[in-house]
């Protein structure tokens, strides 16, 4: 499927008057629409702006590609336009765009606006091309432009699809390239295709073999093979994102962002060649690794933290959901004290559900371990999430369990990379799982958990002594305290507080802590809904999330939020919270059930103005973070 095939004259404007971004959109909508395929352009015209509300196509180099896929088209078609003096795209790079493509693809076409799209990206990164583009003196002259462009980029191309959309330039009489490269950004579109372009264009240029593998939303093209991973001299991994990156161990590997793939392609390939790259050890099988990474410290620590709640949420929501249902479903009349287990339907729920949430800490363990280590740290970091959970720790302990376990495998492996060659496969089945197993053991059980756990039993102690004074100061610590760390000692003090209260007949507490616990969340969310310009693609779709884990009683939904900028979401979810608890104490709601959500909703005193309280709280919170949070438009 070529450009040209899919303009028309009546499609291509090389004068657009727009001077902002809606204004634009309007006009290459009418461009698209005098093409005559499509059947509802109003329809049309939403898809493409709730395709701009997930992330700008505004893609940078002066360049904006809105696209739409919608069953308003009736033929995948495109419309083109120039601007002389630039609009303002909310381009990633911050630049005027010059050139527009606006993409129209029928519903249940295979990925035809992902297919031009890839295209475009590749031809456009020619800086000459897009100026020749810019300088059209006529409709005419702009189609041929592009018609040259692609016959000289596709150079090999038949009526047949392939698999590889890049082809490995063939230099000499080597059988393999020379470089290697694996490109890949967050949506797998625009970026991951500049990037292959940029560097098959910069090897052509210089007289190096290289072959690009692109990991684009439609999944990984042009895969490199065994052998031209054996036989290369290095490889560029420009990516965003993870890849597989196991295939590459014993070879040199420069890690890098995709964007550098793009603007420092000649850079990188030059460092290749050079031989200026560390040797990559996947950690399934050896014993030194020699990664570069150009993050902070505090980058990297993120992204471990995240690959353990990422892993971990799934746990929370299936558990949680099915406690909450065994309260729904259960008699408290029956037996208060076994109320969630009362009848054989309730206790099968409940059963479940904490067989889930018991998990929870053992995850968040592992999968930081695994993030830090690797795959042979996973057991020492479930062992060490399940030491943390019996012995007090709770959720910080865990936390504090996965970086050790982690850090610990790092520093076996290089304690034991003396070892010949042929022990290697040994190290990660039975070394490094045992005695790291055996040291986070001791850490967690006379270093972690003590300390720890006395936190966890001070706070509990303080708000006894809290309970005795004004009920709403109350409500105002203990909802508050639900959203400081949002599952982790303050968080699990104020639980285990609530749960107290309710065993010694204050039923009154235990609603101030749900409340407290459901605002983050639900915060969250409407901040997402009704600020989404404050927010990435990525964060408004967890965003939707967050309803249903807020409205189910389930703090954690709020955590990656708030790792990603704590002193935004943290403050306002802690005033958001307390604001909760403390309407909670003045308008008399009680709560027999210790978990729930809008499940328990039948067995909460005052229930309505308890929903009034959560909405309130959620409402504050959700506006605060609004404030707070800057405007962004990225995906």
């Amino acid at each position: 499927m070529r450009i040209k095939d899919l303009l028309s004259k009546q499609s291509i404007n090389l004068d657009l008057k727009a001077t902002s971004k809606i204004a634009a959109i309007d006009e290459l909508v009418d461009l698209v629409h005098a093409s005559g395929n499509l059947s509802d352009k109003e329809a049309y015209k939403k898809g493409i702006i709730a395709r701009e509300e997930q992330s700008t196509t505004g893609i940078g180099e002066g360049i904006a590609i809105p696209h739409a896929k919608t069953k308003a088209v009736k033929k995948a078609c495109l419309g083109a336009a120039v601007s002389k003096s630039g609009v303002d795209y909310e381009s990633f790079d911050g630049s005027l765009a010059h050139l527009f493509f606006m993409i129209a693809a029928p519903d249940g076409a295979n990925n035809t606006h992902l297919e031009v799209l890839s295209r475009l990206s590749t031809i456009l990164m020619d800086e000459d091309f897009r100026k020749n583009l810019m300088n059209a003196n006529s409709v005419d002259e702009f189609l041929s432009l592009i018609d040259a462009k692609e016959t000289e980029a596709f150079p090999e191309e038949t009526e047949e699809p392939k698999d590889d959309f890049y082809e490995t330039p063939k230099r000499g009489d080597a059988q393999y390239p020379r470089v290697l490269a694996v490109t890949a950004c967050p949506t797998g579109i625009a970026h991951t295709f500049m990037a292959a372009e940029a560097l098959n264009k910069k090897g052509a240029e210089m007289g190096i073999s290289i072959k690009v593998e692109t990991n684009g939303s439609a999944g990984a093209k042009n895969v490199l093979t065994k052998e031209e991973i054996e036989h290369c001299d290095a490889i560029i991994v420009a990516a965003d994102k993870k890849v597989e990156m196991a295939r590459f161990n014993g070879k040199k590997v420069i890690q890098t962002k995709v964007a550098d793939g793009i603007h420092k392609s000649e850079e990188l390939i030059t460092r290749a060649i050079n031989g200026d790259a560390p040797i990559y050890h996947s950690a399934e099988g050896s014993s030194d690794v020699e990664e570069e990474s150009n993050e902070s410290l505090g980058r990297q620590l993120y992204k471990h933290l995240m690959n353990g709640v990422s892993n971990m949420l799934p746990f929370v929501v299936a558990g949680g959901i099915l406690i909450a249902l065994a309260f729904l479903f259960d008699d408290r009349a029956i037996d208060p004290a076994n109320f969630g287990s009362n009848t054989p339907f309730a206790a099968f729920f409940k059963t479940v559900g904490d067989a889930a949430f018991g998990f929870l800490l053992p995850v968040l363990a592992g999968f930081i371990a695994v993030s830090i280590g690797d795959r042979p740290a996973m057991v020492v970091g479930f062992v060490g999430g399940l030491l943390a959970s019996t012995g007090g720790a709770g959720f910080l302990g865990a936390l504090l369990a996965g970086f050790i376990a982690g850090y610990l495998v790092l520093g076996l492996r290089k304690v034991f990379s003396f070892l010949p060659q042929s022990l290697e496969g040994i190290k990660p089945v039975l070394l490094y799982p045992l005695l790291g197993t055996l040291l986070i053991g001791v850490i967690m059980t006379f270093i972690i958990n003590p300390p720890v756990a006395f936190v966890n039993n001070a706070l509990t102690g303080f708000l006894n002594g809290l309970g005795t004074s004004s009920a709403v100061i109350l409500g105002i610590v203990v909802a508050g305290m639900m959203a400081i760390d949002m599952g982790g000692p303050f968080n699990k003090a104020a639980y285990v507080f609530g749960i107290a209260s309710l065993e010694s007949g204050n039923e009154a507490v235990m609603a101030a802590v749900m409340a407290g616990g459901m605002v983050p969340p639900l915060a969250i969310a409407l901040a997402t809904t009704f600020f989404g310009n404050r927010f990435t693609k990525q964060e408004r779709d967890s965003g939707k999330v967050n309803y249903i884990m807020g409205l189910s009683f389930i703090t954690e939904g709020a955590i990656p939020f708030a790792a990603a900028d704590p002193l935004k979401v943290i403050p306002s979810c802690v005033i958001g919270s307390a604001v909760a608890g403390a309407l909670t104490m003045i308008f008399g709601c009680t709560l027999p059930a210790p978990h729930g959500g809008i499940f328990v909703l039948p067995v909460i005193g005052n229930w309505f103005m308890y929903l009034v309280a959560i909405l309130v709280g959620s409402i504050i919170g959700a506006v605060i973070l609004g404030f707070l949070k800057r405007s962004k438009n990225k995906a």
